[in-house]
């Protein structure tokens, strides 16, 4: 799919294809056909009606969004300590994170600043960064809906500068998806010498980002080796009454997941 939209030159269209086949835009075209079959058959439409209601609660609770994850996406598991110290001054590796959104303009800071999944992505990079000594790569750009501005991996860069006291060596600004984060990510890096690369970034992205990124390596003339670094995974999947209620924790996480199986079945 992901190639069809490329060679039909709509690719700027993702987003807004991914927002229509997302929660809960089908659940309420559920309700339109409900109420539609009520004019005619009574018993379908209350079960549609039901049915659409049941998804809409369902799709907002944790212990759905939860099982989604590991079932559809099964994320890899963090680094353990003893990798972490195998990495310690590693010849020829970098550290890359990868960008998770901006925000154009923050008014209470008055310029852009980067959004929340990419503070906690820098913020670990720079953790793993500062624990093996190695240097640390950003990609991230505007984004295909994005507006003119400073680029994430540019924001990342004061961030990480200003807050952290943590100088990114890198930085890719010109990518606008996963699939670019990859494929400029990889060339640029291997120009400089780069066979080791150790990537960062959310759990529940690392699929999708890790099948984009192994493929940009297989593109090239020289071999890199890829560590998968993931962050955010969650440990307690233990289920309580809590979880069966609505939230907007799990709404959002329930709507991300969904994003990466999608963009995983469509070639993202």
């Amino acid at each position: 799919m992901n190639a069809a939209l490329l060679a039909l030159g709509i690719e700027s269209w993702k987003p807004a294809i991914g927002a229509l086949l997302l929660p809960p835009v089908p659940f309420l075209l559920l309700v339109l056909l409900g109420a539609w079959q009520l004019l005619h058959r009574r018993l379908l439409g209350w079960s549609l009606l039901l049915l659409a209601c049941a998804g809409i609660w369902l799709s907002a609770t944790t212990a759905v969004s939860h099982h989604a994850r590991q079932t559809l996406l099964r994320p890899p598991p963090v680094l353990p300590p003893a990798e972490i110290e195998r990495l310690r001054r590693a010849p020829q590796t970098v550290v890359v994170v990868l960008g998770g959104g901006r925000i154009p303009l923050a008014l209470e800071y008055g310029t852009a600043q980067l959004h929340p999944r990419s503070i906690e992505r820098l913020r670990y990079g720079i953790h793993l960064a500062r624990q093996t000594s190695l240097p640390m790569a950003f990609s991230g750009g505007v984004g295909w809906g994005g507006r003119d501005g400073a680029s994430e991996a540019e924001i990342a860069g004061q961030t990480a500068q200003t807050d952290f006291g943590f100088k990114i060596r890198w930085q890719e600004g010109e990518s606008r998806d996963t699939r670019e984060n990859a494929a400029r990510t990889v060339a640029l890096l291997r120009d400089q010498g780069v066979r080791h690369i150790v990537l960062v970034t959310h759990g529940y992205h690392m699929p999708r980002a890790g099948r984009a990124f192994r493929e940009a390596i297989a593109a090239g003339p020289v071999p890199i080796q890829l560590t998968l670094a993931p962050m955010g995974v969650g440990a307690d999947t233990r289920l309580r009454a809590g979880n069966w209620l609505p939230s907007l924790s799990g709404a959002e996480e329930t709507r991300l997941v969904l994003h990466e199986w999608l963009g995983l079945l469509m070639g993202a």
